[in-house]
């Protein structure tokens, strides 16, 4: 078994060259020995090895006699709303999925009651020792039984629209919506009939896990063409995106301009502190000054974090944070567990648009107040030898150095606040890459010192 399939907040690499059926079932059998739960909800993606994972994974846990309600098809944000809604009926819950990676990939999301993430620090590590380990798993003496649940959708839909209440009807704005060949073609169409009024131009709804018209991640540019091209042509109010278990969605404005996804951390954060003003709002500490700039302007409290699922939200319990948001676009509600749901954040953007009744591209754009790189990626001999140098080269002008994750360094100048900048450079979670942020009052000094970093990190 490989050893780095495991990841800081969840199981994940090719399949089915390492993540197989084997390892499903020897999966179900180590969560039972490790947490010895009566009661286990399981929910898969659309991917061609989804549904053998699933199965050896039900049968891992039922000869551990475990009780396993299955609910099929779904997508991450119903599969979390199915964890929480149960109110510890469910001792832990595993969605098969890769969540954005290319087809090639699977793997396994888990979570505890309440929708507490298993990751980094919360039993990641108890689970990889076990699992690599030839400890054998017996059978329990008792088989378990398994039970389905197909009515997850309905109770999905009716709490996130009982949470933004929308008008009887819409104008008729257009808006076209690409699922990418994921988890969004099983959500959108309930989802969409309750938005009356409101035209809809589908784009790759069918659910095809060999992803036959383009990557699903909202966060390459290269995915989005389709939906831009749509939104501009056909003259839509905006465009919007989902990967591929729809726990990532990302916003195109009327003009064709994808909306970074620190900036709709912003927007949307302002929208929700409407509702409880002096919330606290994260954010993660890959994004623009503006957001907490943003957060602090509308009356909430800015609290940045740790890129990931499992360590945002083990944070938004610990702060009582109302909504939390990061770069990569994941948004998360306190209202549904503190778990994903870019379905909730399209109905804030919604109600936003039809109150203030100004373009998107006008409510975004006044929040980029600064320079901002982008994510930028790189393969590299050593990630820690890489992350040194960059240290040592900055350490003596840095005003401000935090490991919270990776490195990130400020400098701010009380004499020349124009030449203020940042950047912060981490290994990725999920893929064999170095990942770089950098932010910079102008443009053009944010180029200098991103051309200065590329040239350290590439040496």
């Amino acid at each position: 078994m490989h050893a780095s399939i495991f990841k800081s907040y969840d199981i994940r690499g090719l399949a089915p060259q390492e993540i197989h059926e084997s390892v499903a079932r020897r999966l179900g059998k180590a969560l039972a020995f490790l947490y010895q739960p009566k009661q286990v909800v399981v929910g898969r993606d659309m991917r061609e090895t989804s549904p053998a994972l699933e199965d050896a994974l039900v049968e891992g846990l039922i000869a551990s006699g475990v009780t396993v309600t299955r609910i099929g098809l779904c997508s991450t944000p119903m599969f979390n709303f199915a964890v929480g809604e149960s109110n510890g009926v469910y001792d832990l819950g595993v969605m098969v999925t890769a969540s954005h990676n290319p087809a090639a990939y699977n793997g396994f999301k888990l979570t505890k009651a309440g929708c507490i993430p298993i990751g980094e620090g919360s039993g990641m590590e108890e689970i990889k020792t076990l699992m690599i380990s030839d400890e054998p798993l017996l059978d329990h003496p008792v088989q378990g039984k398994i039970l389905e649940d197909t009515e997850v959708l309905g109770r999905y839909l009716q709490h996130i629209f009982d949470l933004v209440h929308v008008p009887a009807k819409f104008p008729a704005w257009r808006i076209a919506i690409d699922a990418g060949s994921g988890m969004g073609g099983v959500v959108l169409p309930s989802f969409c009939k309750r938005l009356t009024g409101l035209q809809v131009t589908p784009l790759y709804w069918e659910p095809d896990g060999s992803f036959p018209f383009h990557e699903a991640n909202p966060l390459k540019s290269e995915t989005l063409t389709k939906v831009r091209e749509t939104v501009v042509n056909q003259g839509c109010v905006f465009g919007v995106a989902y990967d591929g278990d729809c726990d990532r969605v990302g916003f195109i404005d009327e003009q064709g301009t994808p909306i970074p996804g620190d900036l709709l951390t912003a927007l949307l954060g302002r929208e929700l502190l409407r509702e409880r003003p002096g919330s606290t709002i994260l954010y993660d500490l890959r994004s623009s000054w503006s957001v907490p700039e943003c957060i602090q302007k509308a009356g909430g409290r800015p609290s940045m974090c740790r890129v990931g699922h499992a360590h945002i939200k083990r944070q938004m319990r610990e702060e009582q944070g109302m909504f939390g948001g990061e770069l990569s676009m994941h948004f998360y509600f306190s209202d549904l567990w503190n778990a994903e749901s870019g379905d909730l954040a399209m109905l804030y953007i919604l109600r936003m648009m039809l109150r203030e009744q100004k373009p998107l591209s006008v409510l975004w754009k006044d929040l980029k107040t600064y320079a901002h790189s982008g994510e930028i990626n790189f393969t590299v001999k050593s990630q820690a030898t890489t992350m040194q140098n960059v240290e040592e080269r900055f350490r003596a002008v840095a005003t401000d150095i935090s490991y919270l994750d990776g490195l990130r360094m400020e400098f701010r100048s009380k004499s020349q606040p124009e030449d203020d900048w940042w950047f912060n450079v981490r290994a990725s979670n999920t893929e064999p890459l170095l990942r770089l942020n950098v932010e910079a009052r102008t443009a053009e000094k944010m180029e200098m010192h991103k051309k200065e970093l590329i040239t350290l990190i590439t040496a």
